[in-house]
């Protein structure tokens, strides 16, 4: 049985069909919502298995990212998406959906504070917007269900505010220790964790990519796996091709599987 998937649109956001194309390749059925519709009626989400916010420039990311669009549905959807994490549903952000996520606190959800934020998606440390290729290199040991027996992955990146922080260093040695660190950038040569600009992009610290509760199934990251779904997204593709190494898909796709065979149990 296809997993049923809800992704809100509206105010900015912009990454709708691409999204819906990835989790309906990977075996799920989605249906676009705009946000003033769900707030109206908040108990269909209720209906899904799956909710993602996708990427774009919510509300012109006036007031820093995703704040905005963070507070209407913070203060709208709190109780029904309290829920919905509780009935061990997956959500997944992408982008400035992973920025929205951080501003409610959904992300990194620290024993059990979903409301509550404890880090922020700042600034570039380059100060200015980037958009390329980047290497990620998923954690073996986190719980996240989107990742689940990923190794390196190359995806874009196109952000202006994806530096990962927080002035406590407490809260990051717990996000840490409690295995919420999903990917991180790394250096496509040595494959290590890397600071170095662009290797990484923003700057965010601990190389962080993307950020998973403790529980796996609310998972958050900058760089854009539904942006490479096929092979020819990538930017070395026709090189691929004549080292007969094009795959079948793009690897992001593989994040999306990942989350339906969890779905499906």
């Amino acid at each position: 049985m296809k997993p049923k998937i809800l992704i809100i649109t509206g105010y900015g956001v912009n990454c709708e069909a691409e999204s819906k194309y990835a989790w309906e390749l990977a075996g799920a059925d989605v249906d676009l919502v705009h946000l003033n519709d769900l707030i109206e009626n908040a108990g269909r989400l209720q209906d899904y298995a799956g909710l993602m916010f996708i990427g774009g420039f919510s509300y012109g990311d006036h007031m820093t990212s995703g704040h905005v669009f963070a507070r209407r549905v913070k203060h709208h959807l709190q109780e029904e998406l309290q829920k919905f994490i509780d009935a061990e549903r997956v959500v997944l952000g992408i982008c400035n959906g992973f920025q929205v996520m951080t501003k409610m606190g959904l992300l990194p959800g620290l024993n059990g504070g979903y409301f509550d934020p404890k880090v922020a998606l700042m600034q570039n440390e380059c100060g200015c917007f980037q958009n390329r290729w980047v290497e990620l290199a998923f954690e073996q040991t986190s719980n996240c269900v989107f990742t689940k027996g990923l190794d390196r992955m190359p995806l874009p990146v196109r952000h202006g505010e994806g530096k990962l922080f927080t002035p406590d260093k407490k809260i990051f040695a717990e996000i840490e220790s409690a295995g919420c660190v999903a990917c991180r950038y790394v250096d496509g040569t040595s494959g290590k964790p890397t600071q170095d600009f662009p290797q990484n992009p923003n700057g965010s610290l601990n190389a962080i990519a993307g950020l998973t509760d403790p529980t796996g199934r609310v998972f958050g990251m900058m760089p854009h796996p539904e942006a490479y779904l096929f092979p020819e997204n990538h930017p070395q593709w026709k090189r691929q091709k004549l080292e007969g190494a094009l795959p079948e898909h793009g690897s992001g796709l593989q994040l999306f599987e990942n989350a339906v065979k969890f779905l499906q149990g």
